[in-house]
């Protein structure tokens, strides 16, 4: 059962009618409602690190603003068999992400995980992962493009061809980083959970 989206938000219809009729009141409860999980989205896929709450905080403003400006693409809504709004928002929230992570890799800042041989990997972190500072910590020392294949892919409940169609990459690219990256942050965690529970794994 795929994960539950921060972003899974109800939003009223009506209240998207008063945004798509221009109210301003309107639009800035919208932007009440949903600011932490497009900044979170954002922060989790740029990292932390660096001038990268700066980034977040930018693709906040601008997922908002391209929202506000394209409603009227909207054509979902809270009827049987319609896409949420929620669901498009996030869509802006990723594609203004991945844009900064592709500008990025333009500078030579991002490589993704490689080794000569990967297996599927659909194990869950290790319960260090409830550390959300721990966590995070390990998830900074993962390549910007591996990170975001876990995050879409475990927290946001994204399928491998849904990060591929978004990536403009394979299914396979998208299973291999969420494999290696797997791996590797069960490394990262690990350490720490043979810390406090005073053994060591088999």
């Amino acid at each position: 059962m795929p994960p539950t989206s921060s972003f899974a938000i109800d939003v009223p219809d009506t209240l998207l009618a008063r945004v798509r009729a221009g109210e301003r009141g309107a639009f800035e409860q919208l932007y009440r409602r949903f600011e932490r999980p497009v900044f979170n989205l954002a922060l989790r896929m740029l990292g932390s690190q660096g001038g990268a709450r700066e980034e977040a905080a930018d693709v906040l403003q601008d997922t908002m603003l391209k929202a506000f400006n394209r409603i009227g693409d909207f054509r979902g809504g809270n009827g049987a068999g319609q896409a949420p709004f929620w669901g498009w928002l996030r869509q802006i929230a990723v594609n203004e992400s991945l844009m900064r992570l592709r500008a990025r890799r333009k500078h030579g800042r991002d490589v993704a995980l490689e080794d000569d041989a990967w297996l599927e990997d659909h194990a869950p972190p290790p319960p260090a992962a409830a550390d959300a500072a721990q966590l995070q910590r390990a998830l900074e020392a993962l390549p910007d493009t591996t990170r975001s294949v876990l995050w879409l892919y475990h927290a946001e409940g994204y399928t491998h061809d849904e990060i591929a169609a978004l990536m403009n990459r394979t299914a396979s690219f998208s299973k291999s980083q969420l494999a290696r990256g797997s791996r590797r942050l069960r490394q990262l965690l690990e350490p720490a959970e043979t810390r406090a529970g005073g053994h060591a794994h088999a």
